[in-house]
């Protein structure tokens, strides 16, 4: 897990976000007090190029906070690809679907307001299928938003999760036992023991998991 100041460094060695992302990183920090919840571009250029490489024809995200994220997946996607983004604060909803369409993929980009296991579990009851899931919300709830999506996962496909590290507290001794470290914790082992899948973990910022379905 590398530390805030080798971030200069890999983001001078990155690809440039573009207006669009520029845009809303300068609204998020203006229009909100947690705008160190921005994925960053280091992180979102790896998720543009990770769908880029996956080719997915459905894409969800569980937990926009202002849209960077889906907007770096969005420009990797392919024409026929659509992306459907959760997120539980409406007070984010004007900023959200203001920065899709400055991103000029709006179109093929759906804005879901309200409680992700709630949306989760309409979409499962619809039939729906996801190929490509970035899980990015309450991190108390990882392990269900796990067993939620693993039914609508088509196989071959992706879920990358993010803050997996949580700040190095899962191999502190001992633990942290509060309920954030806990799921997080209990997501990881879950994951790892699942033979349904194949995972690795990489230390991006606070830790990615890319896991694939087999």
């Amino acid at each position: 897990m590398l530390d805030e100041t080798s971030y200069p460094y890999l983001q001078a060695h990155s690809t440039s976000p573009g207006e669009a992302l520029d845009w809303v990183v300068k609204q998020t920090h203006l229009r909100t007090n947690h705008a160190r919840m921005l994925t960053g571009s280091v992180q979102g250029q790896f998720l543009k190029m990770m769908v880029e490489a996956a080719r997915p024809s459905r894409i969800l995200e569980i937990g926009t906070f202002t849209g960077y994220s889906a907007i770096c997946m969005a420009l990797g996607m392919g024409k026929d690809c659509t992306l459907d983004a959760l997120e539980i604060n409406d007070e984010l909803e004007d900023l959200i679907l203001e920065g899709f369409e400055r991103s000029g993929r709006g179109g093929s980009m759906r804005l879901h307001i309200g409680d992700a296991k709630d949306t989760l579990r309409r979409f499962r009851e619809e039939g729906a299928s996801f190929d490509f899931v970035y899980m990015d919300a309450n991190k108390r709830e990882y392990p269900e938003y796990y067993g939620l999506v693993m039914d609508m996962l088509a196989p071959g496909g992706w879920i990358l999760a993010d803050n997996v590290l949580w700040d190095g507290k899962l191999w502190q001794d001992p633990m942290p036992q509060d309920a954030q470290t806990l799921a997080i914790h209990r997501f990881n082992e879950t994951v790892a023991g699942d033979p349904r899948v194949e995972c690795t973990m990489i230390p991006v910022r606070d830790g990615l998991y890319l896991i694939r379905k087999k």
